[in-house]
């Protein structure tokens, strides 16, 4: 029987000039019909630590006075058979090369968005399936980017009336508590992958987080992994990943 997923998308370090070393992408999805369950139950998570409802939870909130609660919105997201994550990770974006490939760093970006989407769509997902994909708006000009992204997706997968992706839109990500742990999660990762963070409360998430996944976050992972997916990307003369 076809079900339809909601896919809540958001990154970390994406700008060219930010001085950032590592870059990440990543994805939380879900079945559709499990989506309010999910943001009841993380509204609940925040009120029993002391939070509003409407707190918005993420990576750069981390800190000592709120580490009881996003210890316990990870174990949530680990113990909630219903969500899964899927990430990709750029560890030196010094070594692009843009010119050789006759593209922008935004091109390249987009780029990167549908190698995420890509593995998740073809490797992970059901073709039989319905997606909606929500990623976290950034700019202006973003949804005709992602209305041509969304076009390259369903052309690869054959889906010329664009049934199997039914919908990609942008969203903020303070209005939808899921994409509030994709931020949580990619944080993480980014903060491990640029070796940068000095606050304890965070190296101790991360830490929670490696043990939460088994995986050392650092490596690829099986393309299959439903739970905690990894994908560290390198460049290659071609420019193409290949998970």
């Amino acid at each position: 029987m076809s079900q339809t997923f909601n896919i809540y998308c958001d990154e970390s370090c994406h700008l060219e000039s930010d001085k950032k070393k590592a870059m990440v992408l990543g994805a939380v999805w879900l079945p559709l019909e499990k989506v309010r369950g999910v943001l009841d139950d993380i509204g609940d998570l925040k009120e029993k630590h002391g939070l509003t409802r409407y707190f918005e939870a993420k990576w750069t909130s981390v800190s000592p006075a709120k580490a009881d609660f996003y210890h316990a919105l990870v174990d949530y997201f680990f113990d909630n058979p219903d969500l899964h994550f899927r990430v990709l990770v750029v560890p030196d974006k010094s070594k692009l090369s843009h010119n050789q490939f006759n593209q922008t760093h935004d091109e390249w970006y987009y780029k990167m968005y549908y190698h995420l989407l890509d593995t998740l769509l073809n490797v992970i997902l059901s073709p039989t399936d319905k997606h909606r994909i929500y990623l976290d708006i950034k700019d202006t000009q973003g949804q005709t980017k992602v209305n041509k992204l969304r076009e390259v997706l369903c052309n690869k997968m054959y889906d010329f009336d664009m049934a199997i992706i039914e919908r990609m839109q942008l969203i903020r990500s303070h209005e939808v508590a899921v994409i509030q742990i994709a931020d949580l999660l990619i944080g993480a990762l980014s903060a491990l992958h640029r070796g940068e963070t000095k606050s304890a409360a965070k190296l101790k998430l991360i830490e929670h987080i490696r043990e939460r996944s088994g995986y050392s976050l650092t490596k690829t992972t099986l393309p299959k992994e439903v739970k905690m997916n990894i994908f560290i990307w390198q460049p290659r003369t071609n420019d193409a990943p290949t998970a």
